[in-house]
């Protein structure tokens, strides 16, 4: 039985040049970063490359890209770091958030640490700019991610980057699902004023993130070192780091040229389709045309979503009931309930996500064994 994996918003495979390279990193580039010697240095200079790998991927100056553990560290260092700078403290963001950035409101709300003010979703999961500019005050700092990771829901980053502007707000933006996957350019005047990403969403190695901060942005660290400018101190892990250079630089390759994007996009769009048209009920969360070219994710209702995860887990099909940390919960996905999803249908909701690997054996292949679950679990067999 082969695998096909539809649950890549978790995490993709890294390619053969990013497995390559984190190898010869393990064994030729094992000296420290910061040593003074030769080697040292050596491995110093292979760590810069990378970062200008990684930050011409999103269009920013390397000095400005912070390396990290991972994309949930980026976003703590981000939330925290730019309140450690506000003078009110107040955190601006929504309930649509990964966990990383919701769950850490909630508990600097509890402990009185930030005064945090919700933003709704609509149903569409998208964030309305005028109703987030009625609640903006100067130095507020504003989270909200780009592309969800459970609907692919894409936000109109542009005009809620003027709106933070407009009143004198900082502006943290999680990319994590949106980078490598769509061109993005920090640069722009339009854009955050802090942004994560993580390369494992975009074949490259688990255990990297990266968080972008604007010149004259000022973030107090959360881990005092000498590293990474004083912005965030530890001994880097370099063959992550490397990996993750050539994983941007495979995806900008991939970026350059929209076909293959596209042909994704139409098999997404027709695996959706014929699920919705097999299973009687089944709904779209999310539905529209701002959304990630790889995300569907799709309510099938009366249904218990980790029952039918097991059954296709069963017969080689991976997917999700939302996002990866949170997929052992028998609750309903929080975004789903904040975009005012039905509970009937939250419960028995999945995400399915292609890679740049998916293929249309894949799809089809999945498709049948999906709506052959369904069935089997609603009786209808």
């Amino acid at each position: 039985m082969r695998t096909i994996d539809l649950d890549n918003n978790a995490t993709t495979r890294p390619t053969p040049g990013v497995v390559d390279a984190c190898a010869k990193a393990m064994t030729r580039l094992w000296h420290n970063p910061s040593s003074v010697h030769r080697p040292g240095q050596e491995v110093r200079a292979k760590v810069e490359l990378a970062r200008r790998s990684l930050a011409d991927l999103v269009g920013a100056p390397p000095r400005e890209l912070i390396l990290t553990s991972g994309g949930t560290e980026s976003n703590d260092l981000a939330i925290r770091g730019l309140l450690d700078t506000s003078p009110g403290r107040v955190l601006i963001t929504t309930r649509i958030e990964h966990a990383s950035i919701r769950d850490l409101a909630k508990e600097l709300d509890r402990k009185g640490e930030a005064k945090v003010r919700w933003v709704e979703a609509g149903r569409d999961g998208r964030i309305d700019p005028e109703a987030l500019a009625r609640v903006l005050e100067r130095g507020a700092v504003v989270s909200i991610q780009w592309a969800n990771n459970e609907t692919g829901t894409i936000q109109d980053v542009a005009a809620i980057a003027h709106a933070c502007r407009g009143a004198g707000a900082v502006f943290h933006c999680d990319a994590t699902q949106m980078v490598g996957k769509e061109p993005v350019r920090v640069s722009d005047a339009d854009g955050p004023d802090a942004m994560t990403f993580s390369p494992h969403k975009f074949h490259g190695p688990k255990g990297v993130g990266a968080l972008w901060v604007r010149a004259g942005v000022r973030l107090r660290p959360r881990i005092h070192g000498s590293q990474e400018l004083e912005r965030r101190g530890g001994t880097e892990n370099v063959p992550g780091i490397v990996g993750a250079g050539v994983a941007a630089e495979e995806a900008l390759a991939w970026l350059a040229d929209a076909a293959d994007k596209n042909r994704l996009c139409t098999l997404r769009n027709e695996f959706e389709a014929h699920l919705v048209r097999e299973c009687p009920g089944a709904v779209v969360n999310g539905a529209g045309e701002t959304r990630l070219w790889n995300t569907t994710n799709i309510g099938f209702p009366g249904l218990e979503a980790e029952a039918l995860l097991m059954m296709l887990s069963e017969r080689g099909v991976c997917a999700s009931a939302g996002a990866a940390c949170s997929s052992g919960s028998l609750e309903p996905s929080p975004v789903l309930l904040a975009m005012g999803v039905p509970e009937r249908i939250a419960h028995g909701s999945l995400r399915f996500s292609l890679s740049r690997e998916t293929t249309a054996d894949d799809v089809d292949e999945a498709a049948a064994i999906i709506i052959e679950a369904v069935r089997s679990l609603s009786g209808s067999l």
